[in-house]
């Protein structure tokens, strides 16, 4: 049997059970409200209209929030690569595209893949 996927599973092994239909998968990539800071700042002008002292507990979620989308921002891929760095690679990246074509094309004309007819 072929082994499936990267993890190596043989045709063998029965798939994942799948989640109940009323069991959402988690979204992927994260919701767009996941990096929203607005509702936050809206709680805490709610809780200084109100004089509420919820405002420190909402404070600190605004704070841990940034905080944890610093360590999500530092933690992408590419990070620490420059604009210019970026452009120099996706320039490489097309070079290397536009040459592979042009080969694809070479062996096309070649007619080395036409099937013999009997």
């Amino acid at each position: 049997a072929m082994a499936s996927g990267p993890a190596g599973r043989t045709a063998e092994e029965p798939p994942p059970p799948e989640p109940p239909a009323d069991q959402k998968p988690p979204p992927l990539p994260p919701a767009q409200e996941e990096f929203s800071f607005l509702p936050l700042v809206h709680d805490i002008i709610k809780c200084m209209d109100k004089d509420s002292q919820d405002v420190h507990q909402v404070l600190n979620e605004l704070k841990n929030k940034f905080q944890e989308m610093r360590k999500l921002i530092s933690s992408m891929p590419g990070i620490g690569v420059s604009p210019e760095q970026q452009q120099q690679q996706l320039q490489n990246l097309r070079e290397q595209v536009r040459t592979k074509n042009e080969l694809l094309q070479k062996y096309k004309s070649l007619c080395m893949f036409e099937i013999p007819k009997e």
